[in-house]
């Protein structure tokens, strides 16, 4: 017995530690990795990542994971996945959530390691990560979900599995809007991708999947009270059966790597006006058509602004084409209209495949970002004060969209034709709204407000700071 109570005592002297699991793609693992460095700075956590491997190119993963404190954050990348089985047209959200499923026996391992030789105290997932709640409870790790994008999106995963028994129809086709609670009322067509098409694979995953969330110990969420504060009343009002949430955002990335590129960027950026520049970019997966390339570049051309453009190859099949493998881009020139980058060198620069977001929408010179309106984007906008023109691709974009435009009411939507290409005039109109018109200044301001809240929730006495404290606090086993 005495032997045990040594043991006991060995094990509460280890730091308290938490497994992470992100689910594939850049834009998941971005806020993990930030989350993580709060708990080890602020709360004395150590961390150990554990990759699902979806066979594809991991150079960017590594990186980022590369670049951490190795004393206090270690990572483990499964083996990777077989996808051989699966049709080539099958849903990105698919494959997400397959490679976690079919990583579960290697994650049981590596977590079933982590629990005989760590004070392993929670398992913390990304949105995509709920079936891993089975191999948690198993193990007797309290099992969290860190939800990386609004609490609008959360609000409709609690919601959709009564969605589910109580309509037949396609999500578009219903005739009303949807009121979620304390939410700004959406359309079926603005739901999230992998449910609009009820006969796809994606569909039943989600179906099982939102089911999953309620069994979730608690939701850390990547967003904060002042920002959303009709959802967060609603979770809390609902009380039983849901899980406790947690608003712990804007949790993002504080710089981005300097590169040549960078430096390109920012110097050209210390050259021009307050506030005159547009910031063009549609996230490390968007992609284009030929077609709605050409109308986008000639319609920045026909503003007249200033703007920064950060250009991928076109691709006809997908606008997500990059998720999986964030591809470098061949010269720009061959894919834009001709003469159309010796016509605007004066006011516009177009940067091949990246520059850093975070410098450009902190630089003083930036008065606007068209963007696709994925939430780490969205949040950045948010906490550097950028006001938005939206323009949605895919996932919960859409929906992210409506809060932006409907809800907080700081940002211009577009609009597309019967096509679905949105026309270089109508772009040619936005860009001028937003750099120089009336509406413009009434974004900005609203964004400036809450680009003030966001510093607040993060203050030391801030919501957002109080609300991780908590979780440090259940995780250490200092509150139940």
């Amino acid at each position: 017995m005495a032997l045990d109570t040594h043991g006991q005592q060995q094990n509460l002297i280890k730091p308290p530690h938490v497994a992470i699991v992100p689910t594939p793609g850049i834009g998941h693992l971005t806020p993990l990795v930030e989350l993580a460095k709060l708990l080890v700075v602020h709360h004395n956590f150590t961390i150990t990542f554990i990759i699902p491997n979806d066979g594809s190119h991991l150079a960017p993963q590594k990186k980022l994971l590369e670049a951490l404190d190795p004393q206090a954050i270690s990572y483990i990348f499964l083996p990777p996945v077989s996808f051989d089985d699966l049709p080539d047209d099958v849903m990105v959200e698919t494959k997400i959530a397959l490679t976690l499923t079919r990583s579960l026996p290697a994650l049981h391992d590596s977590l079933k390691v982590l629990t005989e030789s760590t004070r392993l105290v929670a398992l913390l997932v990304d949105l995509f990560g709920a079936d891993t709640s089975d191999v948690a409870n198993e193990l007797h790790v309290p099992p969290y979900i860190f939800f990386t994008t609004s609490a609008f999106s959360l609000s409709l995963i609690f919601h959709f599995p009564h969605l589910h028994e109580t309509t037949t129809c396609e999500y578009r086709d219903l005739p009303e809007l949807v009121q979620l609670p304390g939410c700004v009322p959406l359309h079926g067509r603005d739901f999230m991708d992998p449910v609009q098409d009820r006969s796809n694979e994606a569909y039943k995953v989600m179906v099982r999947m939102c089911k999953k969330y309620k069994s979730a110990a608690g939701i850390v969420v990547n967003s904060f009270v002042d920002l959303e504060p009709g959802a967060f009343k609603a979770f809390k009002e609902q009380g039983q059966g849901l899980p406790p949430v947690y608003p712990v955002g804007p949790v993002i990335k504080i710089s981005s790597a300097d590169g040549f590129e960078g430096n390109e960027c920012l110097k050209w950026l210390d050259k021009q006006p307050n506030e005159s520049v547009l910031f063009v970019s549609f996230g490390s997966g968007g992609t284009f058509s030929q077609e709605q390339m050409t109308e986008l570049a000639l319609g920045l051309e026909l503003s007249g602004q200033r703007f920064i453009w950060v250009v991928k190859s076109p691709n006809e099949t997908a606008k997500n084409a990059n998720y999986f493998n964030v591809q470098g881009c061949e010269d720009p020139s061959g894919f834009l209209p001709h003469g159309f980058l010796e016509r605007t060198k004066e006011v516009g620069l177009v940067v091949p495949s990246w520059a850093p977001q975070v410098k450009m929408l902190s630089h003083q010179a930036t008065g606007g970002f068209l963007t696709h309106c994925g939430w780490n984007s969205t949040l950045e906008s948010i906490v550097h004060g950028v006001p938005l023109i939206a323009w949605p691709l895919y996932a919960e974009q859409r929906m992210n969209r409506v809060l932006l435009v409907d809800g907080l009411k700081v940002a211009l939507g577009v609009r597309s034709n019967d096509k679905g290409i949105v026309e270089s005039q109508d772009i040619a109109k936005y860009v001028r709204g937003l750099i120089e018109g009336d509406e413009g200044k009434l974004l900005r301001n609203k964004m400036k407000g809450y680009k003030e809240a966001a510093k607040l929730a993060l203050s030391q006495e801030g919501s957002s700071t109080k609300s991780l404290a908590e979780v440090a606090q259940v995780w250490k086993g200092l509150k139940i």
